[in-house]
């Protein structure tokens, strides 16, 4: 990552399922937050649940993002 330009540390990395980005981000830069990406992670919750739910399934886990950064303050 260094050899790339990315010189100084993140405050948060955010990625996907990608196990070899979640090392390399551990090694090079250890107190960097990790988050899971909420695109990969919501396909693959609503991949796991029947077809028939999968609509108001999104709508649910979407009304979810804005209320958690309000009250949370997450990013």
């Amino acid at each position: 990552m260094k050899r790339r330009g990315l010189c100084t540390a993140p405050e948060l990395a955010i990625g996907d399922g990608a196990l070899g980005f979640w090392s390399a981000i551990e090694e090079v830069f250890p107190k960097t937050k990790q988050q899971r990406c909420w695109v990969h992670k919501t396909a693959n919750v609503l991949d796991k649940m029947p077809k028939s739910i999968q609509v108001n399934a999104k709508k649910a886990i979407n009304l979810y993002g804005p209320y958690q950064r309000r009250w949370t303050g997450g990013v």
